[in-house]
């Protein structure tokens, strides 16, 4: 098996940044995430040194809110010196309750509510990514309240197709977000923001989609998004100061994944930073401040999801059950998406696998997976199941389905462990309940 991060088997048990799996279960209890500070900070750290040693510092990377937000996130990556990128509300206020930076704040959306765009003015985030004509006049208006110029970045469509799931791609021609380059919106969106007088036009932001590993639809999209600034700026006399070409780095789930090192990563990054400076030279454009918006590869192997197994139900010739005690309230990829994990029981983590099943949540839900024809030895109730890369968009996209808990975090370091997330208990379900007073039941 290929042991990512810190991860290793040590006297049968799996363990994780010098943390026993096993012991983490029984303090914090299951189904529970676990993340490896340790891991993070590389990954943060590879972003920021490759900006620096590959593009001379002229960038930053900006961590992607949506694979993981809490407010140890934020505390972590403005420590390792990254922005952040938000796309709601509730996202910034998170930011900003752990104290980050606004300035270092990039906003997008496809569709930003008026009171996200004005909590974010009021904040003084320091870029906002216009993706509609109706957006960019609300945003110009409040600005314009507020006696204030707010800097902005368009969303383009520089039509590129990355080889990744249908549902996140997001440059396809058919997308919800961004304006096309082909058809010429993007174009038009650039003209009717220079005419917004409460709107400063800094460049443009492009994201390709997610989990992809081919690092050519990387410099494609960047290729193309300076053919795009060299347009504007010939026909319409504007200079890009900034480039955001987004995120989407793949990571490694399971066999058939390939194993990304943190060499990997780098040359990918060469690559990239590369064919931006040679675009700018070709075009004659001056290099632009440039943004990365990684998320998924900063978090996503720096988490797991451990489980106890609950009932076993074989049926011959069919299928083998393994329920735990989560599902997909805790993660609904599989269901999504058809995403495929590793798995591994920690309290018998080196005991060779001897079959072949199927991993069961507890939802009232016959697709109610986490994973199918997963290998395993001979699990038995009570074990505690180990599910890798789970550490974007689980937490993140968890739900309390049929009243369920959303699962607490924790991050280990050096061996310790903390909660940063707390559990969720009985009360925290009903709190926002409503029993009006005619539905109450009276008294004999």
């Amino acid at each position: 098996m290929n042991f990512r991060n810190t991860l290793l088997i040590k006297d049968g048990h799996l363990h994780i940044g010098g943390a026993d799996c096993v012991k983490l279960a029984e303090e914090f209890s299951t189904p529970l995430y676990v993340y490896d500070e340790a891991h993070i900070r590389t990954m943060m750290g590879v972003y920021r040194d490759c900006i620096e040693e590959f593009y001379g510092g002229n960038g930053r990377a900006l961590y992607a809110s949506k694979a993981f937000a809490c407010e140890a996130i934020y505390a972590i990556a403005d420590e390792e010196g990254l922005g952040v990128d938000v796309v709601s509300g509730g996202e910034l206020y998170t930011a900003l309750q752990a104290g980050f930076p606004p300035q270092k704040i990039c906003m997008h959306g496809n569709n930003k509510l008026l009171h996200e765009l004005c909590e974010a003015l009021d904040a003084g985030v320091g870029r906002i990514v216009v993706d509609a004509a109706s957006e960019a006049d609300l945003l110009d208006a409040e600005a314009a309240r507020r006696g204030m110029v707010q800097d902005v970045l368009i969303r383009i469509n520089p039509g590129v197709e990355a080889h990744t799931h249908a549902y996140v791609q997001t440059a396809t021609p058919d997308s919800k977000f961004g304006f096309s380059v082909a058809n010429g919106s993007a174009e038009e969106m650039v003209t009717y923001i220079l005419s917004k007088p409460h709107l400063r036009l800094r460049g443009f932001h492009c994201h390709i989609g997610s989990q992809i590993f081919e690092k050519q639809s990387f410099v494609l999209a960047a290729e193309k998004c300076l053919a795009f600034m060299r347009d504007m700026r010939d026909r319409h006399a504007f200079c890009c100061e900034e480039l955001d070409l987004g995120g989407g780095f793949g990571i490694w789930y399971a066999e058939g994944d390939p194993a990304r090192t943190v060499s990997a990563y780098r040359e990918d990054l060469k690559a990239l930073f590369g064919a931006v400076k040679a675009g700018c030279a070709a075009y004659g454009l001056p290099l632009p401040f440039l943004y990365l918006e990684p998320g998924r590869s900063i978090v996503g192997e720096a988490g797991i999801t451990l489980y106890t197994v609950g009932t076993i139900k074989d049926i011959p010739g069919i299928r083998k059950y393994i329920a735990v005690d989560g599902g997909m309230f805790d993660n609904p990829r599989y269901c999504l998406y058809g995403s495929v994990y590793t798995a591994l029981l920690a309290n018998r983590a080196d005991e060779a696998p001897t079959e072949r099943v199927s991993i069961a949540g507890k939802c009232c839900e016959s697709g109610d997976l986490i994973g199918v024809d997963i290998n395993l030895p001979a699990a038995e109730t009570g074990d505690i199941l180990a599910i890798f890369s789970t550490g974007a968009y689980h937490y993140s996209m968890a739900s309390n389905y049929n009243r369920n808990l959303v699962p607490p975090a924790i991050l280990v370091k050096d061996g310790k462990a903390e909660y940063i997330v707390k559990p969720q208990t009985y009360d925290d379900l009903v709190r926002n309940d409503v029993l009006p007073a005619r539905l109450k039941k009276r008294s004999l």
